[in-house]
């Protein structure tokens, strides 16, 4: 896997780079305690209060000696096995894997098949940090690092069997926290847009193995749980005809676009939209099953599902998808209903310590919904949707107890609670395949005893290189690297021609 920059790291969770605010910033305060004694008790105190609140529960159990000689033998063991299993043909088994029975029977314990597909979407999510580009003092921060052609090759999800047709660009015409990044430099790439994602699509011998052409839309997210904590409850607004609202910011990023932006004059719903209607109508024309999987963590779950309410409304009949990690309320219960009505099949995968999927609505939720008899439905009430799968991570011996947000919240985390999981009263899987240093690529999660460092995935030299005359400079991209906006007029004279195993697939 290739690495990235360790200062402006793939993280949606910038510990150290948190903008401060009015309110109490949370994850600062817990780095500040290590070295303010006078602020330890403070910081103790708030770190048990959340914890309270949320009724997280955190325990530190004691780690013996068997344990650890135990585990690192069994690590050891591991180093020189392959860190995912074989694929297994779902063809006939892909309607139950996608949700058609709303996943009945197959969460607790969770059927392996269902593990390795959500696993599968978990890295296509994961990808989209991977490859972002988060260094401020990089005239192309906001973008991504690879262009389409490259993006799995470089990131190692080749073998997935998928191929990537089009980026997602989006902005925001409201303030909303953390999720737009922006380079210091007066000449960048873009002011106003982030790379937001991809639709990415199966090729022949990955759509025999599912038994359709599957279209992938991958959202990339970015806000921090202190940010989250802080913007508790915002403004709900309209989306689409009937009485759905969301929340007021996940829609503008959804929907914002300005004529003078050089990658936003289309919003990022029209990008996804004009993709995924080009794909379907292009497999639909060659007699293919077709079915749309859209994933994302934390912010980009809840643009997924503003996604799949639109696919859902354009393109009836079409098996839609999502499967979200960490993500939160997104609207009130009639959007909750109008997606159950639109066949939307929604899978949410959230860590019971994790406090994103608890926002917003924290106090004002779908809990209300028992109280309907008394005060009729409240259309502004948060609400979740779809069928939940949730995760403790006190169930994986690899990982530390204590209080840690941005550890909480990682897709890394959540990867590797996912592989690890048969059911709720079952320890651990020992034969979980997935590398478990994966973990700490962006925070500290994993024991001290396994001996993998914290924040590890980064660029060598952070992103220096020595020139011809000796001397350390910034790395240039790669020319084909540079994303480059292309107009629809240009669009159309410059469509490339990519094989997907002997069949020809336009891609703009």
């Amino acid at each position: 896997m290739q690495a990235v920059s360790s200062s402006a790291i793939h993280h949606h969770l910038p510990v150290a780079h948190h903008r401060r605010t009015n309110q109490t910033f949370l994850i600062r305060s817990f780095q500040e305690a290590a070295t303010l004694p006078k602020q330890q008790n403070a910081s103790s105190r708030l770190s048990k209060s959340l914890s309270n609140l949320l009724h997280l529960h955190i325990d530190t159990p004691p780690r013996t000696d068997s344990w650890i000689s135990s585990s690192i033998s069994l690590i050891d063991d591991k180093h020189s096995t392959p860190t995912c299993s074989p694929k297994e043909d779902i063809s006939e088994k892909w309607g139950e894997i996608h949700g058609c029975h709303d996943w009945d029977n197959l969460l607790d314990p969770l059927q392996p098949w269902l593990r390795r597909e959500i696993v599968k979407y978990g890295e296509f999510a994961q990808a989209t940090y991977d490859a972002f580009d988060f260094d401020s003092f990089s005239e192309y921060c906001g973008s991504c690092r690879h262009n389409k052609h490259n993006l799995f090759k470089e990131l190692g999800l080749h073998k997935n069997g998928y191929i990537v047709s089009k980026y997602i660009y989006a902005m925001s015409h409201i303030d909303v926290p953390r999720w737009l990044e922006r380079s210091h430099l007066l000449d960048s790439w873009s002011k106003d847009s982030n790379w937001m994602g991809y639709v990415a699509v199966s090729d022949d011998q990955e759509s025999r193995r599912i038994g359709r052409r599957d279209i992938v839309v991958a959202w990339r997210g970015t806000v921090a749980p202190s940010e989250w904590y802080e913007d508790l409850q915002r403004k709900l607004d309209q989306f689409g005809d009937g009485e759905a609202k969301v929340e007021h910011g996940f829609l503008s990023i959804y929907t914002s676009k300005r004529e003078s932006s050089r990658y936003n004059k289309s919003s990022a719903s029209e990008q996804v939209m004009k993709e995924v209607i080009r794909l379907v109508e292009l497999f639909k024309q060659k007699g293919e099953n077709l079915s749309l999987t859209i994933t994302g963590h934390s912010l980009g779950g809840a643009l997924g599902l503003l996604n799949a309410y639109e696919a859902a409304t354009a393109l009836p009949g079409l098996p839609i998808s999502v499967i979200s990690f960490g993500a939160p309320r997104v609207g009130n219960i009639a959007f909750r209903d109008e997606l159950h009505q639109l066949g939307v099949k929604t899978l949410r995968v959230v860590v019971k310590q994790d406090i994103v999927p608890r926002m917003p609505g924290l106090v004002f939720n779908e809990n209300l919904q028992k109280f309907d008899d008394i005060t009729g439905t409240l259309k502004w009430v948060y609400t979740h949707v779809g069928a939940e799968l949730k995760l403790d991570v006190q169930s994986s011996p690899y990982l530390k107890r204590g209080f840690n947000l941005p550890g909480f919240h990682s897709l890394e985390t959540y990867l590797h609670l996912i592989d690890g999981f048969h059911s709720k009263t079952s320890a651990f899987r020992e034969d979980a395949r997935r590398d478990f240093a994966l973990v700490n690529k962006a925070c500290d999660m994993l024991v001290d005893e396994l001996r993998i460092p914290h924040a590890w995935y980064q660029f060598a030299n952070k992103g220096l290189v020595r020139n011809g005359h000796g001397r350390w400079v910034k790395e240039r991209r790669n020319p084909e690297d540079i994303p480059s906006p292309i107009t629809e007029a240009e669009a159309h004279h410059s469509a490339e021609m990519l094989e997907i195993d002997g069949l020809a697939l336009t891609l703009c």
